[in-house]
């Protein structure tokens, strides 16, 4: 990075999403000229602490009990407006608003507790082609007050769909598909057609993909979606409960997961031969169809 923004709060991410709608808008009538590199700069936000009541909300949507550790999924969610606020800066070269998660890959050097002062700051980085549009990262850490420790760093990326920007490397052909065969599933979900709007209501992303029939059609989906986020989120609040102070997770995303859904999840736990955590696998796919939703594994240590 060689310039940086310091903002003095965190960002709204409803007035994020309004800034994106209205971009979106003006690019419809005006064309503006395209953009094909990414921002030279980071966001970042100091002084950021954990809201309690938000907290104790996600925590029991994902059925988990409130501690004094900040879980995985709400870390997350604390810095996506500041993630946002890279995507949303004029020279983005990409359409915020339905734009999808490819993957995410976390690492947890520390604990973060509620009590915490935090400072958060992201940056995008290898905008490339995809096959069906233009794919990027976004890089948001967590460091303490200080910013001379780093504790939490993830790596999101996103996929705008139908977006080809000239220039970029070509992907290389697609392997041949591999015909997914479930396992025996050791759980299931039954997520309604609200299950968008109860994470945003906890998260505060409120993409309209997520929320409703009307506003997904509006940017080209049949349904709302599950936020990616919110299943990762799920998954991590019981694989395991009980996790080492370091540990890291890795989740790609195969199909949206559209709501309602019957989401059927194989976990398969790996143990030292006196029983101690090592890592977890899961995989998850729609109950009937077969269609593979998600994958991923939660390892100890940030390696």
């Amino acid at each position: 990075m060689t310039a940086e923004t310091v903002l003095t709060e965190m960002p709204s991410l409803s007035k994020l999403y309004v800034n994106a709608a209205a971009t979106a808008a003006r690019a419809r009538l005006t064309r503006p000229a395209l953009v094909t590199s990414l921002p030279a700069r980071a966001v970042e936000v100091r002084g950021v602490r954990a809201d309690l009541a938000k907290l104790t909300e996600f925590a029991h949507l994902m059925g988990e009990p409130a501690r004094d550790i900040l879980p995985s999924g709400y870390l997350h969610a604390l810095v996506f407006p500041v993630a946002m606020s890279v995507m949303v800066q004029e020279d983005f070269p990409l359409p915020l608003l339905g734009m999808v998660h490819l993957r995410n890959q976390v690492q947890h050097f520390v604990p973060v507790l509620f009590s915490d002062e935090l400072s958060v700051r992201a940056w995008a980085r290898d905008l490339s082609g995809h096959r069906i549009g233009t794919q990027v990262q976004i890089v948001a850490e967590i460091h303490n007050a200080e910013g001379t420790e780093l504790l939490w760093r993830g790596v999101s990326t996103y996929l705008a769909k139908g977006v080809f920007l000239p220039g970029l490397d070509k992907p290389s052909p697609a392997q041949p598909r591999v015909d997914f065969v479930p396992p025996a599933p050791t759980a299931q979900w039954q997520l309604g057609v609200d299950t968008g709007r109860a994470y945003a209501a906890v998260s505060g992303d409120f993409n309209p993909i997520h929320l409703s029939v009307l506003t997904a059609k509006a940017l080209g989906l049949r349904r709302s979606i599950a936020h990616g986020m919110y299943a990762a989120a799920r998954v991590l609040a019981t694989v395991p409960q009980a996790k080492p102070h370091a540990f890291s997770w890795d989740i790609s995303f195969d199909s949206p997961v559209f709501l309602p859904a019957t989401v059927s999840l194989e976990v398969l736990d790996h143990r030292t031969d006196d029983g101690a955590w090592l890592s977890s696998e899961f995989t998850a796919w729609h109950a009937r169809s077969a269609r593979k939703y998600f994958s991923g594994t939660v390892w100890a240590g940030c390696a």
